[in-house]
């Protein structure tokens, strides 16, 4: 198989140009078109030399993911199912705000954690995606985005702000996930403050992620206050205690001078009652922190069913009361199945209309 320039940086596009007896400067151009351009195949490169591209389509290829199927939702959010060059499906998702364009990232082909309320680790695990095919997945966005509306400003469908909470366990494929976050920062102008790497909180990746020194957000998906409870839902990661993963994470902040976020889905009548709150509360007493509440998303066949509003409001409450920055997530793209722990890697049938686009920008 062809080796991919998708996922390689600058310095080595420029590198690969040189082995083939081009200039340097002929890399950079490679970089613009693969990744500030989005082009898919060498003929687009309409300023490299003829004899160049004909020597590089017998070596390499521009390593694009295809589009399967897109849906969007009511609120503007899109989902595509996307094809990997081997055939692999992941699922990417697109959040457009009033003032950011969020895409949320996708580390692996399924996931071997398997959280008991989630629905990808319903479809298993196959592999690891490479750091060319976790940022293949905002250009599939963004082109997705732009190409069906020539009625919107174009400059409002890049995107800003990337989040690595799609499926997979970022930390588990951990050096393709470090090569994406310099590739999205230093390749597509992404800013590194605006780059959040969600975990369900594997130790040595954390403790190995602050060494990094990134000034990147890190998003610890607790979901529980006490290990038993940890281990009822999160059974395949039981490992590390709450109590080593709040230690990595004072050590993260230590290290980083960044907050760190605690994500905490709440499962009506499982883990989101006041005795849960004040356990979270002690828990968290003394860390820089902020707890993001997150409504569950329903899943069919899982048993599992949201909280009420009120006992939303109550267990916010309690952390609040305490000093812990705390807010409840806004649920986006539940009815195309598009919200946190729906991604799988199904076909819908649904596509990406004129419409729908319109919301993009109108938000």
């Amino acid at each position: 198989m062809p080796t991919a320039l998708l996922g390689l940086n600058t310095e080595e596009l420029r590198a690969l140009v040189q082995e083939e007896g081009e200039p340097a400067y002929r890399g950079n151009q490679l970089a613009e078109w693969v990744y500030r351009r989005g082009a898919r195949t060498f003929e687009e490169m309409t300023n490299l030399p003829d004899t160049l591209c004909v020597q590089l389509k017998k070596k390499y290829e521009v390593g694009r993911s295809q589009v399967v199927t897109v849906q969007h939702s009511r609120d503007g959010t899109a989902k595509l199912l996307l094809a990997m060059c081997d055939g692999a499906r992941v699922e990417t998702v697109g959040l457009p705000y009033a003032d950011r364009f969020s895409c949320c990232l996708s580390t692996q082909v399924g996931c071997p954690v398997g959280c008991v309320f989630c629905a990808t680790g319903l479809s298993g695990y196959s592999r690891n995606l490479t750091a060319g095919e976790i940022v293949g997945q905002a250009l599939a966005v963004q082109e997705e985005a732009q190409n069906y509306s020539s009625q919107i400003d174009k400059r409002s469908c890049r995107i800003d702000h990337v989040t690595f909470m799609g499926m997979g366990e970022p930390l588990l494929n951990y050096a393709a996930t470090m090569k994406a976050i310099q590739l999205l920062n230093r390749e597509l102008d992404i800013a590194m403050r605006h780059l959040t790497l969600s975990t369900v909180g594997f130790v040595p990746g954390i403790r190995r992620l602050a060494q990094e020194q990134l000034q990147i957000t890190l998003a610890v998906s607790l979901h529980a206050p006490t290990d038993n409870l940890r281990r009822r839902l999160i059974p395949k990661m039981v490992k590390w205690s709450v109590a080593e993963i709040t230690d990595a994470c004072h050590e993260y902040v230590q290290q980083t001078g960044r907050r760190v976020t605690f994500e905490y889905c709440l499962l009506g009548g499982v883990n989101d009652r006041i005795a849960e709150a004040r356990e979270l509360t002690s828990l968290l007493h003394g860390l820089n922190c902020h707890v993001n509440l997150i409504p569950y998303n329903s899943i069919r066949g899982l048993g599992f069913h949201d909280s009420s509003p009120k006992g939303i409001r109550a267990f916010r409450e309690v952390l609040s009361s305490a000093g812990i920055q705390v807010t409840q997530r806004v649920q986006r793209g539940p009815d195309i199945d598009a919200a946190c722990g729906q991604l799988q890697q199904r076909i819908t049938g649904a596509v990406f209309n004129e419409l729908s686009l319109q919301s993009i920008t109108q938000r």
